[in-house]
């Protein structure tokens, strides 16, 4: 019994030191994000067309996907107009209405933001933070990118989809770890260590063959701490994850689900969605701390996993993989005995660098992408 002890006070001691060594604890935790979409109260409340709207709390992406095709394109196109918050994010509903919608709200939005930018009542600190919203909000203008999600609360969330959503054979998706927001989403000085990054990379690594959503849907943690040590903002992030997936399912190909890529501690997340063979064809992770569970077995067995070989710069080598009141992740998913099929990571470099073009891990995911 003693001997039981002091093994699991040295786990701890060895967790707390790995955090404390790799940075310290940030100061502070994040609210996660949940619930329905901003607007959503005055989205139920809404009786123009004379019929009653879907639930966005309640109302399951088939629901929605049901309610959209029932309805003529105008009347949809109408709600995207009055409701765009609550439409550009309701998954279930179609794909490019919900672009149209997230288009029209991050206008909205940016429009606000530089009406406190401009506001003498602020202080300079928010009025420098409000230019950088409406920046950040523009650049998801630009291009015809392709949102599928935009949430303005909070450090913001956001998805972004490469590739034809509708059309597609397959389809993946990027789920990724910490520090990641709206700012965050995609960074030209790392563009392999963001959301956007990452899928953009797998999409042409895949000869465009399959639609990619870079997916910053969910509460990341901040720097290392307990947010980065704890699974409450993971809980949350997978109750959204599922979610999305649901969507995915519904609204392109439900023979084909998509193949889910998590990093760092989007590997938490996905580990604690576990989706099974209708949500996901497979699921691959990178850089894990852990996945939240013991091993494979405690996953759907249906749905393969794959786990991706830590190079040697990768700082997430130095996290113990223990899971003790609270504290870690738990095993190992690159070990041998989680029971995760092993892919290379040859030619990649430190903990953002496994979806560099050339590596073998970036072939590797395409090949998982494409169902080879």
């Amino acid at each position: 019994m003693q001997q039981r002890l002091r093994r699991t006070v040295a786990a701890v001691a060895l967790a707390v030191a790995a955090v404390l060594g790799a940075g310290g604890w940030a100061a502070g935790t994040q609210q996660a994000v949940t619930g329905p979409p901003p607007g959503s109260a005055a989205w139920v409340a809404d009786t123009t067309l004379g019929i009653r709207l879907p639930d966005p709390a309640t109302a399951a992406p088939a629901e929605v996907a049901a309610f959209f095709a029932a309805l003529p394109p105008a009347r949809r196109d109408a709600l995207a107009v009055r409701h765009p918050l609550v439409v550009g994010n309701l998954d279930g509903a179609p794909v490019p209405l919900r672009y149209r919608a997230n288009a029209l709200a991050l206008a909205e939005e940016r429009g606000h933001q530089l009406a406190r930018a401009a506001d003498p009542a602020l202080t300079p600190r928010d009025r420098t933070a409000a230019r950088e919203r409406a920046e950040r909000y523009r650049g998801l203008l630009d291009g015809g990118r392709q949102i599928l999600a935009f949430d303005p609360r909070g450090r913001g969330q956001a998805a972004e989809v490469f590739g034809d959503l509708t059309a597609a054979p397959r389809t993946a998706v990027v789920v990724p770890g910490s520090d990641i927001d709206l700012l965050s989403f995609d960074r030209a000085a790392d563009p392999y260590g963001t959301p956007a990054g990452m899928a953009r990379a797998l999409y042409e690594a895949t000869g465009r063959g399959t639609a990619v959503v870079a997916w910053a849907g969910y509460t990341t943690p901040v720097g290392l701490g307990p947010d980065a040590a704890t699974e409450d903002l993971a809980r949350a992030g997978a109750r959204r994850l599922d979610r999305l997936l649901d969507g995915l399912a519904v609204t392109t190909r439900p023979e084909a689900p998509a193949t889910v890529f998590c990093h760092s501690y989007g590997s938490v997340v996905c580990g604690l969605a576990a989706p099974g063979p209708a949500r996901a064809s497979g699921l691959v992770v990178l850089g894990s701390p852990g996945m939240g569970v013991d091993s494979a077995a405690d996953l759907d067995p249906r749905v393969p996993l794959w786990a991706t070989a830590r190079n040697g710069s990768d700082w997430i080598g130095n996290v113990p993989h223990v899971s003790v009141l609270g504290l870690g992740h738990g095993a190992d998913p690159t070990g041998p005995g989680f029971g995760a099929r092993p892919l290379p990571a040859t030619g990649s470099h430190g903990h953002t660098g496994y979806f560099a073009p050339g590596t073998a891990s970036l072939a590797a995911f395409a090949a998982v992408a494409l169902g080879r």
